[in-house]
């Protein structure tokens, strides 16, 4: 076994492994791949090796961590992007080391590899008023109008993410009461979504004049009759979004990228009340962890919940000493 290199078990990793015992989704498939696509580029561009002549231990903790370094500064990648990229890697050498025990020192020191901490940034959101101005933009009038307004629509109501709307079918779509989609989000994980009556005649607006009812149907598709790509819908919600700047420079950033949407959504639902728990689950996240940078980053719902928490410590569990209190305040202040 020795003897194997490492196109060998890349290619048995991702035709063998990833697609039937893994399990995991397109998707995660496709950024592993990307992964190991610029690792060979930059093992190229650095004239440390030819793709040619790779050998297992090309595989190693310099090179790994240089590659690392060199998605940073050099092409510009996020720390996030940077750690995905290691999580690639790392996914690959445990299965090496299961196909191969004798791989295992050389695999291990990849494994012992941090992943880097990124400084946390605000989640970026808009206001109601700015959500309710931007459903202005589009002309209702006309057969695209109608299809963005839908697409802007559906988005905001459902929070859903980018590849959730493309993957999104005629059939997923429930006009009844209440009406609802069902989304297939992140390892083929589908959850059912209620929609307002409003959103729901919107699309149903859109689907009637496109003259779409096939249940199969992709429910936005491009001018060729294929589902729209990521870098379409974003071109669609940043091309109302300047329009929508023009006039409101006060309401909306720069540039409107699509997660802005859904982050809006999940803080007009926390702003209202909504428990975070049922936020989660809306949203999809897998742990409620996920869902609370959005009680952190703002400073009104940080101060009421503080506060709340200060008023039930003081009237329901009087037994609790001053300092116990202000401990579990100060907890509740560093951590919501």
């Amino acid at each position: 076994m020795r003897s194997k290199e490492i196109s060998y078990y890349v290619t048995s990793f991702f035709t063998q492994y990833l697609n039937n015992e893994a399990g995991l989704s397109i998707n995660t498939i496709k950024s592993y791949r990307d992964a190991f696509i610029l690792f060979y580029k930059y093992l190229e561009e650095s004239g440390i090796c030819k793709i040619s002549k790779l050998k297992m231990d090309t595989l190693n903790i310099d090179n790994v961590t240089g590659f690392l370094d060199w998605l940073e500064q050099v092409r510009d990648c996020s720390i996030s992007s940077r750690n995905q990229r290691l999580a690639a890697l790392k996914a690959f050498c445990v299965y090496v080391i299961r196909k191969n025990p004798e791989e295992s020192a050389l695999c291990q020191g990849i494994l012992k590899i941090r992943i880097k901490k990124a400084p946390q940034k605000s989640v970026e959101y808009l206001t109601v008023n700015a959500i309710e101005y931007l459903h202005k933009m589009p002309d209702k009038h006309s057969m695209q109008g109608i299809r963005e307004l839908a697409m802007i629509a559906l988005m905001y109501e459902s929070g859903c993410r980018v590849q959730e709307l493309i993957y999104l079918r005629v059939g997923d779509i429930a006009f009844s009461s209440p009406n609802t989609l069902t989304l297939t989000g992140k390892g083929n994980k589908a959850r059912v979504i209620p929609i307002s009556s409003n959103a729901a005649d919107i699309i149903k607006a859109y689907l009637n004049s496109n003259g779409i009812c096939d249940m199969a149907h992709p429910v936005f598709v491009n001018r060729y009759d294929k589902p729209l790509s990521r870098s379409g819908v974003s071109y669609v919600l940043n091309k109302y979004g300047q329009l929508a700047r023009k006039a409101r420079p006060d309401l909306f950033p720069t540039k409107l990228h699509p997660h802005i949407l859904r982050h809006s959504k999940a803080m007009h639902l926390l702003e209202n009340g909504v428990n975070l728990i049922y936020i989660r689950d809306f949203l999809g996240h897998s742990s409620v962890t996920t869902t609370e940078i959005y009680a952190r980053c703002n400073p009104e719902l940080k101060r009421k919940y503080i506060e709340q928490a200060g008023s039930l410590i003081t009237e329901t569990v009087e037994e609790y000493s001053e300092g116990e209190k202000e401990a579990l305040i100060d907890w509740l202040r560093k951590n919501i």
